[in-house]
């Protein structure tokens, strides 16, 4: 398998020289050439536990890895998870309820990220040098990135964050690690700020070769390509367990990332009939889906802070497929955009293969406090926005699969303010975090303080 630039501009690349461009050499996202049909794979699939089914997934495109070698990958990646089905699928009243959050950050980002990490090593010492890992993150990524990537040889990692407006223990996951080769930076500015910043550094191809930079982000093809498993793992199983052919799935997303994989998955076979996209009142994404107009406005501040987000990373792989796989389309629209924040798309006729609606701050309480009284389960701000999107677009006994992005533990505040109790939210691998030693920079909003920042720190 080869892979493309949805801009266009370079030449196919192998699945390990994806994983290490992180963004294209051409500004744009790298996508497979072609996507593959695996229906006649379903019904053995649905046998395989979660481990063997990510190896089945990802063999298909990740084809310049002898397969022990990735069978190893993969399965040191999940060992570090704590529940034995990697992602149990939990029945929460008529709903499922997919937990992607037993890595070792309690959050869905673990799932692609132990991944990644094990993908760069394997990479660096088969092929020698450094790599020198850049990042921005809107919360959960940049924990889960420097969890994936402490302590191994040859490479180092730079996360820039927003000052103030990540939630305390998210900020504490990320600072709180020590490790040499782990550098936090808070940013006066929004996560915006922070993923402009990556991509201008990341498009000054001098620096960029200079420095061996590379992407945890979901700009990362490996990070989008790894998401596709659980999308697999948990239609298959609550197809199983209702007895339909095919369910919906419900994604809370800021960066478009998680939700494009559900397309793929989707576009490859999966049993998935839609996808429902759920967006915070930062809402572009669900804007578009509704209009078919993509167009920038204010970050506001929310309960669900990863997906406080205006520019979505991952939409322009989307929007590749929207105007019919034409780079230089694509190249058209991207640059209309950073010219004037805003585009317009067409939507596609007929039954769209994803649809979507927005859950504010007072309808993720009332459905975080809901759930706990009727349910017992205590869902996190962000797993919440999906379940009260999802409760009001489904029909009536209609079984939707919902992501669960975060454990609660990591919001205690939000979920205090919405059962009116401080005890449902305790987790040991957070517990006593807050008294922990911290490190961490903070700099302006700006370019040039973060490239001369990775110049200083890196001699």
């Amino acid at each position: 398998m080869r892979y493309l630039s949805t801009r266009g501009q370079i030449e196919p690349v192998s699945f390990c020289d994806a994983v290490m461009m992180g963004l294209a050499r051409d500004k744009g996202l790298l996508l497979p050439e072609s996507i593959p049909d695996v229906r006649g794979e379903l019904a053995r699939w649905a046998t395989l536990s979660y481990t063997e089914l990510a190896y089945e997934v990802v063999r298909l495109f990740a084809t310049d890895i002898p397969a022990a070698e990735l069978r190893d990958i993969i399965e040191r990646s999940y060992s570090t998870f704590t529940h034995e089905e990697v992602v149990p699928l939990v029945p929460v009243g008529e709903l499922y309820v997919q937990e992607l959050f037993h890595g070792p950050t309690l959050a869905f980002k673990d799932c692609a990220l132990q991944v990644l990490g094990n993908l760069f090593e394997h990479i660096l010492k088969a092929r020698g040098g450094r790599l020198n890992i850049l990042g921005a993150t809107s919360g959960d990524t940049g924990s889960a990135a420097i969890y994936g990537v402490r302590g191994k040889a040859g490479i180092h990692i730079f996360i820039l964050h927003p000052d103030g407006k990540v939630s305390p223990v998210q900020e504490r996951q990320m600072t709180a690690v020590l490790d040499a080769n782990v550098h936090n930076v808070a940013i006066a500015g929004t996560f915006d700020d922070g993923q402009r910043i990556v991509k201008e550094l990341f498009g000054d191809l001098e620096f960029k070769d200079a420095y061996d930079l590379g992407a945890v982000n979901s700009v990362n093809w490996a990070r989008v390509l790894v998401q596709v498993v659980y999308y697999f793992h948990g239609a298959l199983r609550a197809c199983r367990e209702s007895g339909r052919e095919s369910i919906r799935v419900c994604v809370p997303t800021g960066n478009f990332g998680n939700i494009f994989a559900g397309w793929l998955a989707r576009e490859m076979g999966a049993p998935i009939s839609q996808l429902i996209l759920a967006t915070n009142e930062n809402d572009i994404l669900a804007r578009y889906f509704r209009t078919g107009e993509y167009s920038m406005g204010d970050v506001h501040p929310t309960l669900s802070p990863s997906m406080d987000i205006q520019v979505a990373s991952n939409f322009e792989r989307f929007l590749y497929y929207a105007v019919g796989q034409d780079p230089a389309e694509v190249r058209r629209l991207m640059a209309a955009f950073a010219e004037s924040g805003r585009i317009t798309v067409p939507l596609a006729a007929g039954e769209p293969a994803i649809i979507a609606g927005v859950g504010n701050t007072a309808e993720t309480l009332a459905t975080i406090g809901e759930t706990y009284r009727t349910s017992q389960y205590v869902l996190d701000p962000h797993s919440a926005v999906g379940v009260a999107v999802a409760n009001r677009l489904r029909a009536a006994g209609e079984p939707i699969v919902c992501l669960a992005t975060a454990h609660p533990a990591k919001f205690a505040d939000a979920v205090k303010q919405a059962t009116g109790r401080d005890d449902l939210t305790h987790h040991p691998a957070i517990d006593g975090l807050m008294d922990a030693e911290t490190r961490c920079a903070k700099l302006p909003a700006t370019t040039d303080a973060i490239r001369q920042h990775i110049v200083q720190t890196l001699g």
